[in-house]
């Protein structure tokens, strides 16, 4: 009876949890429009837009070296798509200190 009960719980625990967890991806939709602060498009401009260009280039290296065997697999675009185009696009089409890619508004 108490193994049962504590299973319940933890059932009950882990389903709260993930429920609390969806809230700030809910609300997301709602901040979306706001517009970013000072200091999260300073931190986008020194820090995240760097370290993004950079995962570019080196994407795009390890593209060009994987390519060969990506080709006989048959995933060159979804090798692209993760490698090049998703680090590209947060690094030079979103506006300054948004979190979201102006493409992916699009859709």
């Amino acid at each position: 009876m108490m193994k049962r009960l504590g299973k319940s719980m933890m059932f009950a625990m882990l389903t709260l949890a993930v429920l609390l967890g969806t809230g700030p991806a809910m609300a997301q939709g709602e901040r979306m429009e706001a517009q970013p602060s000072g200091g999260a498009m300073i931190a986008d401009a020194v820090i995240a837009r760097p370290l993004l260009a950079a995962a570019t280039v080196g994407g795009t290296a390890i593209f060009l070296v994987s390519l060969p065997f990506t080709a006989l697999g048959g995933n060159v675009e979804g090798a692209a798509e993760t490698l090049i185009k998703t680090p590209a696009e947060a690094a030079f089409r979103r506006c300054l200190g948004c979190t979201v890619s102006r493409r992916a508004d699009e859709m």
